[in-house]
């Protein structure tokens, strides 16, 4: 009974036939999958997992209780792909049994033997059963544990399988299609076990490292924040997406559509999902972070494990999606050999062309969702990684201490954000590159194996040996990308210092020389430049000759051990190395991509391991709670720097501020008072003692510090709108008359750091913005110092001592006359209060006290003393000061906004980008060389495979004559290539010279209105991430993208050639590929141009808020700026996440038609019957063909990345050409050397506007200055005073009228000529990062005794002394390491050095005390007594001993005379000012 059963199951008459059966015991039968025992194996597994999986089924369909919430539940996209993929191979292998059944039928009358058929009809069954019980949801614990034992089963079984399988493909060089589906296996088993544990597993508290979320919003997370910046308040499609939307990304098509009918906007794109969004990236990295604190003692960051950690699960599914890409790859040479074996007349069955064509299309579509997936979960991933990274960077410099800003520039962490974070985001799509590669290799070499036998191991030594050779060239570009980016650092920070401050440079000529530094930098960083594009270049030829080399190595080996060819093994071999000939070309951009995320992740890690201020919690205690003082600080040392060798900057600080209490803080320049004040507020880094603030804080900087946007959004700063209370803040702050002449009023958009606004107008805004925050303590430094007297008598009047009268106050000031009016006053000197007291007590105790009040008494002059004389003295008192009305006139009055949205190219511009690059330094000679070479590389190719094809199988032609030719052609390709590289080097190399050179000059030519309405920020996401694109990528993604796409138009030819009736599905696929293509950009250019203007909104934000961070944290609003970093963020991240899923949408369409194409071309090839002879040239055409989606998929991609970089060239190249300012020399009218020698200043009828059809704001201005007199210019606050100085230096061109110095009209001369003989001492002071040297004398033009002498006059050579390093000693960028007062002083050293005929001082002693300002004004005046001395003060003592004093109102001259004339003047505008004064100071 058991011997006939066997038989029917195993016919022992055909065990020796030639099917190949044995019926012989033992393990290598069991490995056999053509033996009997074999079978009997699979089919008493297949019975164990049909018996497990209807376990399993029953147990879930026979419960009582049968959960209702599977709505809830996210799907996995992993779950349906897992379905659909096994749930087609149970049906494959179904079909096949039956096909097998009809088959035996046909052929031998009789199903037996069984073995044959049922092994597949179980497989089928089996398979199917198994794919439903792992689908199940919401199973008890016995069958959650049995479906996972049975997952881990299956892949051990898929492994026998596939193992088995290709064995025996390899030992018989056949491949069945049952031979295929047991490989298939494999990765459906893989499916199996991750759907079993992530589906049945428990559940992951971390909703954010599911791999739904990736498609699925956080639960129970609100965005509770008013989201000012959100372009769109629609989430996106995906998130309500079903699974074959999400597969084939058909929720894309409403934003493609609405990008065809319209140009795409900001708010026409969908917010991203919450998952994704900058929010929850955070949420997820400081989770991260504390518990790897918690474990780790040291207190070292990894941040490559907290990535991995936060994304290990997407990563792992996008794993899996790319192990299925690599295997359904890798079966395109097995239906290679299988058609030619069909075209050879070895059919294995009827109609295998036509099953071959089906397993072809779906194995090729299979690959395509696969790889889509793949890259699409990749992308996904580094946007998170990027905005995780990106709002760290910014929250880490809200904290930054003082110390780690020095070694940390705002340009830097600036480009930390636009570089870094950036290059970090593309590791995750390029992480699995490598190893799938490697997998790719070792398929390919068992197919490989299979045609060459041993010849294999020369191929793979040849592969290794090219991989080896790269070894240096890697390590090279890991030194030349560390080098790069140091040099990059310092390029940017030159940059930034130089366009923050382009006005203190144009108005000392000092462009040149600061360009020229610039360009200097630039010139070390471009050697590293050309060291990387060179590298690339050998890289790009190393790696592209591979599948030159490879081939010839392993033919001659072939040759060499007697190993026969021919169409078959040839063609499977070089089918083989082409389907990783492209993953080989990628090697030097994934390399490329690793060393440059490991270096900017160095980067990043060091600036977020940096040192924070550690001491502001103090202030923070018990913040609500009511106690007897506002202020209490004891100390013994108070210092900036860390080091505890180094000099504290205050000590012995000992003092208590009870609440309501004023209290003023006073004291020569550099004594210490905004330290003090910085050290309350909690920013000095080293406190030794105590500081207790209790209560909510305001503080008015000494330096205005204005937000880029509405008056009203500055003074609100974050609070909600009180329509009443704000009305009465803008009255207390004199702003009334100033927003009744705007344009748009308090909706008047103001300019980066408030340019279009005067000082008096911004320091009021700042007041503003403290009162309507009604605070309990304020800290106002100096806030008076940059008004006229009148205005600042009105504001101390109406601010100070009224709407403060209930709160606590903490002043500095250098006005002596303001105060007797305070409860208490601090005199400081040398870092320590030497006094404190009452007014009238440190008057009557303090000799130091006397002499500050006596130095301003005498700084009133004695003409005063005459004119007044008969008024008599008001004696000091704590009254409040005489009230008195302020007109004022603001700078702007436009009809338009200031600050406009960035601009951005709308549409399809065409070519114009890519020929706006390549016009650059002989562009157009390079790239048409280098495609000449490309050109000539494919028709070598061509001619090589041809030259294969047609002599493989001739007689005429021996084996060493084809090796031969084919090798010699091999060497003229490699030749081609490496001509290719080296023009493509070129062109990259002259293109960023020349590029950054004419964007250089025009942003130096560029006139003070560009930078008046174009934010920094703006410029430097040019002059970083969009230069840096340009620098290294743009060349060769330029070239290779032409090349790539050269080289798949040029395989439809080589189809459409060998396989004419093709022709008829490539036409009017090549058309479908245009329209697609054209669907698409409409889409995806305005996506790019949107994501590069957002990425400008967060870089000019980043830097904002760095220049701002100690007023945003004296406020506390870190976390308010903190949630607008993270919505410019989001708005940045969702164009930018579209354009990459257009990306794939894309590409998933044209490898499907890519597949129809191949498929078309194997049916056509075997129905026409060419005969064994013209099997060379089949397989050539399918070794084509295979390829051939590679190569579309390649060129689409370049495509797009392309277009993702030309947009920097169309954001490059709009400040390319900005209109310049009038030329910097005029040859045919240049000065003489001595001009001007008199310093005689003619202004006639003088009119002035600042921009086309804008209201004048100088009205006919008409006066003569004599040459060496002193003259005063006064005014209220905004009156034009400012504007006059502009226009004798043309920062703004005369609308009429002319300005003629010593009988020469300045119009008429070069700028440079002008500037440079002038002198002036701005109203901002600015110092730059060096040494005290070069920011004295930049130039180099004097000595070292020269400027001490300079030094000692301007009362700071004490100070420079006490430096470590002296005249060399640090100065950090924008000076912030010396005080206002002495950055001015630092001013006027320069102008003395300079020694110029005419000079201006611009309010130029406005934070000095009045001592040391007394001590400046008798040094101009005896180092410049024969100059022309043009002084513009709000201070009337610096104005009273001038020659002449004249007086501006609403931008008209109302008074010019000698200033006793006009005091004794009935109505005279300067006498007004002067008696204002007085009162003050009485």
């Amino acid at each position: 009974m058991g011997e006939s059963a066997w038989i029917m199951f195993c016919n022992n008459s055909s065990c020796s036939k030639e099917t190949g059966k044995t019926c012989s015991s033992g393990f290598p039968s069991i490995l056999n999958p053509c033996s009997c025992f074999n079978h009997a194996f699979i089919i008493s597994i297949d019975m164990l997992f049909l018996l497990v999986a209807f376990l399993i089924i029953f147990c879930k369909f026979s419960s009582k209780k049968i959960t209702r919430n599977s709505q809830s539940q996210s799907i996995s996209l992993v779950a349906v792909l897992s379905e659909i993929y096994n749930g087609i191979l149970s049906v494959a292998y179904l079909f096949l049994g039956i096909w097998t059944i009809y088959h035996k039928l046909d052929m031998d009358h009789t199903v037996l033997p069984l073995d044959g058929w049922l092994v597949l009809l179980f497989q089928g069954f089996s398979w199917l059963l198994v794919a439903i019980s792992v689908s199940l949801k919401n199973l008890n614990l016995p069958c959650t544990i049995a479906v996972k034992a049975c997952s881990s089963f299956t892949l051990l079984y898929a492994v026998f399988l596939c193992i088995s399988s290709l064995l025996e493909a390899i030992a018989d060089k056949t491949v069945s299609i049952k031979i295929l589906l047991d490989v298939l296996s494999f990765p459906g088993s893989i499916l199996f076990l991750f759907c079993a544990f992530r589906g049945h597993g428990s559940k992951d508290t971390d909703p954010g490292c599911d791999f739904d979320a990736c498609y699925a919003p956080l639960q129970g997370e609100e965005h509770d924040s008013t989201d000012e910046t959100s372009v769109n308040h629609d989430i996106t499609p995906l998130a309500n997406a079903g699974v074959l939307s999400k597969m084939f990304f058909w929720w894309l098509n409403p934003l493609l559509q609405k990008g065809k009918e319209k140009i795409l906007e900001n708010n026409d794109i969908p917010t991203l999902q919450q998952a994704c969004q900058a929010q929850a990236c955070y949420l997820k990295y400081t989770d991260r972070l504390s518990e790897q604190k918690r474990r780790n003692s040291s207190g070292s960051i990894s941040m490559l494990s907290i990535i991995a950690y936060s994304h290990w699960k997407a990563m792992l599914t996008s794993g899996v999606f790319a192990l299925i890409k690599v295997l359904t790859l890798s079966t395109g040479p097995l239906f290679l050999r299988a058609f030619i074996a069909v075209v050879q007349g070895n059919e294995t069955f009827k109609y295998e062309a036509y099953v071959l064509t089906i397993g072809l299309l779906i194995a090729k579509c299979l690959e395509s969702i696969s790889e889509r997936q793949w890259f699409f979960i990749t992308r996904m991933v580094g946007l998170q990684v990027r905005s995780m990274l990106s709002a760290a960077i910014y929250r880490k410099q809200q904290q930054l201490s003082n110390a780690a800003k020095m070694n940390h520039s705002p340009g830097e962490i600036v480009s930390y954000v636009t570089l870094d974070a950036n290059r970090i985001g593309e590791f995750p799509y390029w992480f699995h590159q490598i190893w799938a590669t490697s997998v790719q290799f070792c398929l390919a070499l068992f197919i490989v194996y299979s045609s060459v036998g041993l010849a294999t191991f020369a191929a793979l030594a040849a592969i290794i040996l090219i991989v080896v050779a790269s070894y240096p060239l890697t390590k090279l570009q890991l030194e030349c990308y560390k080098k790069i980016m140091s040099a990059q650092d310092k390029r940017l920070k030159a940059i930034t210092e130089a366009l923050g401050n382009m006005k203190l440079l144009k108005l000392h000529a000092w462009e040149t020389h600061f360009k020229k530094v610039i360009e200097s930098l630039r010139k070390d960083e471009f050697k590293w430049i050309i060291g990387i594009l060179s590298q690339k270049g050998y890289q790009l030829v190393l790696f592209w000759s591979s599948p030159i080399v490879v081939p010839a190595v392993t033919f001659w080996t072939c040759y060499l051990l007697g190993i026969t060819l021919n169409a078959s093994n040839v063609f499977t071999f070089l089918a083989s190395l082409r389907i990783v000939q492209e993953p080989v070309r990628l090697i030097p951009d994934i390399v490329q991509v690793f060393i440059g995320a490991k270096v900017s992740l160095d980067r990043i890690l060091k600036f977020l391991e940096a040192p924070e201020l550690g001491n502001r919690k103090l202030e923070q205690e018990c913040e609500d709670k009511n106690f007897e003082h506002s202020i209490l600080i004891k100390c013994n040392e108070i210092s900036w720097d860390i080091n505890p060798s180094s000099k504290p900057t205050l000590k012995d600080i000992d003092f208590v501020v009870k609440p309501g209490e004023k209290v003023a803080i006073c004291g020569e320049v550099g004594s210490g008072k905004s330290t003090l004040l910085a050290a309350v507020l909690g920013e000095v880094p080293k406190v030794n003692g105590t500081v207790h603030v209790h209560g909510k804080k305001a503080y008015v900087s000494q330096t205005a510090w204005i937000q880029t946007g509405s008056i009203q959004e500055n003074i609100l700063f974050g609070s909600v709108m009180d329509p009443v209370w704000y009305q009465e803040v803008v009255g207390k702050c004199c702003l009334i008359k100033d927003l009744e002449m705007l344009p748009f009023g308090d909706l008047t958009e103001i300019g980066e750091r408030g340019v279009n606004l005067s000082g008096g107008q911004k320091q009021r805004i700042q007041l503003a913005r403290a009162l309507y925050q009604n605070a309990d303590i304020y800290f106002l430094d100096d806030p008076f110092s940059a008004v006229d007297a009148q205005t600042a008598t009105s504001l101390f009047n109406e601010y100070v001592m009224r709407a403060l009268s209930d709160k606590t106050v903490l002043l500095v000031s250098h006005q002596v006359d303001f105060l007797p009016a305070f409860n208490s006053i601090l005199l400081m000197s040398g870092g320590e209060i030497i006094e404190a007291g009452t007014y009238d007590q440190l008057l009557a105790s303090s000799q130091k006290f006397q002499d500050l009040v006596n130095a301003h008494n005498n700084t009133i002059g004695s003409e005063m003393d005459v004119s007044y004389s008969s008024n008599g003295r008001v004696m000091a008192s704590k009254d409040v000061i005489k009230n008195v009305h302020v007109k004022e006139e603001p700078i702007m009055a436009t009809g338009e906004q200031l600050i406009k949205e960035e601009e951005r190219e709308t549409g399809d511009t065409g070519l114009k980008p890519y020929l706006q690059y390549l016009r650059h330094n002989k562009g157009f000679l390079y790239f048409t060389l280098a495609i000449l070479f490309h050109v000539a590389f494919i028709i070598g190719q061509l001619v090589q495979s041809y030259w294969l094809a047609a002599e493989l199988q001739s007689s005429e032609v021996s084996s060493k004559e084809l090796l031969t030719v084919f090798t010699v052609i091999g060497f003229c390709l490699a030749i081609f290539l490496l001509l290719r590289s080296f023009y493509v080097v070129l062109l990259g190399r002259g293109a960023s010279e020349s590029i950054f050179s004419t964007l250089l000059k025009s942003l130096f030519r560029a006139p003070m209105s560009f930078y008046d309405s174009t934010p920094v920020g703006r410029i430097l996401s040019r002059v970083s991430s969009d230069l840096s694109i340009i620098d290294l990528d743009m060349a060769f993604k330029l070239s290779i993208t032409v090349g790539t796409t050269m080289n798949t138009y040029f395989s439809f030819f080589v189809l459409a050639v060998l396989a004419w009736p093709v022709a008829f599905v490539i036409i009017p696929m090549v058309y479908l590929t245009i329209l697609l293509q054209r669907h698409y950009y409409a889409s995806a250019k305005e996506l790019m141009r949107i994501t590069g203007t957002t990425k400008s909104s967060v870089a000019s934000h980043l830097a904002e808020s760095i220049a701002g961070a100690m007023t945003i944290r004296a406020f506390g609003g870190e976390d308010r700026f903190f949630l607008k970093n993270m919505n410019l963020i989001d708005a940045n991240a969702s164009p930018d996440f579209y354009t990459f899923v257009a990306n794939e949408w894309l590409i998933q369409r044209l490898e499907i038609l890519c597949a129809i194409v191949l498929s078309s071309t194997a049916l056509s090839m075997t129905l026409i019957y060419l005969g064994p002879s013209a099997s060379g040239l089949i397989g050539m055409a399918l070794s084509y063909g295979l390829s051939l989606n590679v190569f579309l998929v390649v060129s689409v991609k370049n495509q797009c990345f392309l277009s993702s970089s030309v947009v920097s060239v169309e954001r490059v190249e709009q400040y390319m050409h900005i209109p310049s300012e009038a030329p910097e020399v005029i040859e045919t009218n240049r000065p003489t050397h001595g001009w001007p020698c008199l310093g005689k200043v003619e202004i006639c009828n003088l009119k002035v506007r600042y921009w086309p059809n804008a209201p004048l704001v100088l009205h006919g201005i008409s006066c003569i200055f004599e040459g060496g007199s002193k003259i005063g210019i006064v005014g209220r606050t905004g009156s034009g005073k400012t504007t006059l100085i502009s226009a004798l230096f043309r920062l703004v061109e005369p609308a009429d009228g002319e300005i003629i110095i010593d009988n020469l009209d300045i119009c008429t001369i070069g700028l440079h000529d002008l500037r440079s003989h002038l002198g002036i001492i701005p109203q901002d002071p600015t110092l730059f990062g060096g040494s005290v040297r070069y920011n004295i004398d930049p130039l180099e033009q004097h000595t070292d005794n020269e400027i001490w002498e300079v030094l000692e006059k301007c009362q700071l050579r004490e100070a420079v002394q006490a430096k470590e390093g002296g005249l060399n000693s640090t100065v950090v960028q924008d000076g912030l390491n010396w005080s206002m007062g002495q950055r001015q002083l630092f001013c006027l050293g320069r102008a003395l050095l300079k020694r110029s005929k005419i000079l201006v001082l611009d309010e130029a002693t406005a934070s000095i005390d009045n001592t040391t300002d007394s001590i400046i004004q008798k040094t101009i005046r005896a180092e410049l007594k024969d100059c022309t001395v043009i002084t513009v003060a709000h201070r009337i003592p610096t104005v009273m001993d001038c020659n002449m004093v004249l007086g501006i109102s609403d931008g008209k001259l109302v008074e010019f005379d000698e200033p006793m004339k006009l005091m004794n003047k009935e109505g005279s505008l300067f006498g007004q000012l002067v008696q204002e004064y007085w009162s003050r100071s009485s």
